[in-house]
């Protein structure tokens, strides 16, 4: 074979393998969660009472995964689809619209909100000067994740894209942007804490001060990473409480096993 023809074999191999590579990426959450899962999982975020309703659709969720193409595709298909019902538990929480005695049960009302009720402050760290606040911008909590303070805000929009400190309602407008800042929390690993990926994943090995503050491998370490200094260390509190609730009800629509230490009663929040 001629040396050119070689080369050009090589490049369409080269594009065929970015192609199919692409292609698994894409069509991994759409099996994993299938819309019509995703409809049953959310049963009522549309539900004309919630704020978000018709703002978290399935297809931006889907969209934003494939910035994260490493979600929901290491390890296992147990270990995936854990992550999968997870994460969704965590983001259901935080933007929940549920009562106890809810038409289907509390856990049937993640997505209900997109943006904080009656924020206490405007969520700017004036002492951080790497992610500097901007006047008459607040930084209260916004998306899935509930995406709050400049340091947070700041990070994400570098990373995905778009100006997190000055334009920060972007993630209360645009579902996509506002499903990747979710992602991009539970994927970016911002020490001292571990990522809620490596946690869920089996990739988080415990630090001397991890040991020390009790902190073990499991949902309840995902629940310390995104609240932990409100919600950790505490006994019996309600809001670790409804993020188990949540993520039973997934694992069971997953049909995986929760894995242990799913509170965080026991360990201390990070500083």
């Amino acid at each position: 074979m001629a040396p050119h023809s070689s080369l050009l074999l090589c490049f369409f191999l080269s594009v065929s393998s970015i192609l199919s590579s692409g292609q698994t990426e894409a069509t991994t959450i759409n099996s994993l969660v299938p819309k019509s899962l995703y409809d049953s999982i959310f049963i009522h975020k549309d539900n004309t009472a919630c704020p978000a309703n018709g703002f978290y659709t399935y297809e931006s969720f889907v969209e934003a995964t494939r910035r994260f193409p490493k979600f929901a595709s290491v390890g296992s298909p147990e270990a995936r689809r854990r992550e999968v019902a997870a994460f969704l538990a965590q983001i259901s929480h935080e933007t929940t619209g549920g009562w106890p005695t809810a038409p289907d049960g509390p856990y049937a009302w993640g997505l209900c909100f997109k943006e904080e009720v009656s924020p206490q402050s405007n969520y700017c760290d004036s002492s951080n000067k790497d992610w500097p606040c901007f006047s008459n911008k607040t930084y209260q909590g916004r998306g899935p994740i509930q995406l709050s303070w400049n340091y947070n805000y700041g990070p994400a929009g570098r990373a995905l894209g778009f100006d997190g400190l000055k334009n920060p309602e972007i993630v209360a407008t645009n579902s996509v942007i506002a499903f990747q800042t979710a992602l991009w929390f539970w994927m970016t690993e911002q020490s001292p804490k571990p990522s809620c990926h490596d946690v869920m994943i089996g990739k988080y090995r415990p630090t001397m001060a991890d040991l020390m503050a009790n902190r073990t491998a499991g949902f309840g370490l995902t629940t310390n990473i995104i609240n932990g200094g409100l919600e950790c260390g505490i006994p019996g509190d309600g809001r670790v409480n409804n993020r188990i609730g949540f993520f039973q009800r997934y694992a069971g629509l997953f049909k995986v096993a929760t894995g242990p230490n799913l509170d965080c009663e026991k360990q201390r929040p990070y500083a």
